[in-house]
C-alpha cells in the first residue's frame, strides 16, 4: 500500500555524507511520537493503492514538517484539519495555513490527499544558526546533496507517482534544481511550477484567494 512504502521510506531516511560547518539536520522521523502521528496520518489518508500526483517542496522547515514529519502540515493544521490529536506545541506555519485553505477550498484533506502526494526535493531540512537552511543555499550541501535527492526521489517513484505531470513548490532556485534533474532523469514527463506558500503570505497575502484558484485550477488541469 502507499502507505506503508511511504512509511518505510520516511522512517529510513539517513544522511549519506558529513554535514559542513555548522549546519544541522532536521530529521523528525527519528523521534517515536512522530513516528507514531506519521503512522495515523498516512493511514488514514494513504491506505490504498492509488495512483497521485507529487507536489514537491524544498526542504521541511522547523515549525511545519520539522516538527509533524508531515510536509506542510503544522501541529495546527494536523489537529484542526486533519483531526489528529497531538502533544506538539500549537505554533503555526505560514506555509501550512495557506496549503490547508487550498485544501479545504479543492474539497477537504479526504479528496486532496486521494490524489495527491506532498514531498520535498530533500525530504530532511537543515538548520544554520538556529535559522532555516534551504538545501540550496549552502554551496557546500548543495554539493554534497545530490545523490541523496536522487536516490530519495527514484525511491518515491515506487510508490505509484503519476508522472505525467509533477508540481514544484517555489517558482525559483527550487523549480531551475528539480528541472535540471528531470532533465538528466526524465523522472516527469512536465513540471508543473506554483508559487511557494511562505512567499504568498509575506508579501503576497491579499491576494491569497487568487494563489489559491491558481493551485486549484492547475491541480485539476492534472
Amino acid at each position: 500500500m502507499f502507505s506503508s512504502a511511504i512509511l518505510h521510506f520516511l522512517f529510513n531516511l539517513r544522511l549519506p555524507f558529513t554535514l559542513p560547518k555548522d549546519v544541522e539536520v532536521l530529521d523528525a522521523h527519528q523521534r517515536k511520537d512522530v513516528q507514531q502521528i506519521c503512522t495515523r496520518f498516512y493511514n488514514q489518508y494513504y491506505s490504498d493503492n492509488n495512483h497521485r500526483h507529487l507536489l514537491i517542496g524544498i526542504n521541511p522547515g522547523r515549525f511545519g514538517g520539522g516538527v509533524t514529519g508531515i510536509p506542510f502540515t503544522d501541529p495546527v493544521r494536523l489537529e484542526k484539519a486533519c483531526h489528529i490529536e497531538n502533544d506538539f506545541p500549537k505554533k503555526q506555519e505560514l506555509s501550512s495555513v495557506f496549503i490547508y485553505e487550498m485544501i479545504d477550498a479543492f474539497g477537504g484533506t479526504e479528496k486532496f490527499y486521494s490524489q495527491f502526494y506532498f514531498s520535498a526535493v530533500s525530504p530532511l531540512g537543515f538548520i544554520k544558526q538556529g535559522k532555516n537552511l534551504n538545501y540550496y543555499d549552502d554551496k557546500d550541501l548543495l554539493q554534497l546533496i545530490q545523490p541523496f535527492i536522487i536516490d530519495c526521489m527514484q525511491q518515491q517513484l515506487q510508490f505509484g507517482l503519476n508522472t505525467n505531470v509533477c508540481f514544484c513548490i517555489g517558482e525559483g532556485e527550487n523549480l531551475k534544481y528539480l528541472q535540471k534533474l528531470n532533465n538528466n532523469y526524465k523522472w516527469f514527463k512536465k513540471i508543473e511550477s506554483l508559487p511557494h506558500p511562505r512567499f504568498i503570505m509575506q508579501y503576497r497575502v491579499k491576494r491569497k484567494g487568487e494563489f489559491i484558484e491558481q493551485y486549484i485550477t492547475k491541480l485539476n488541469n492534472a
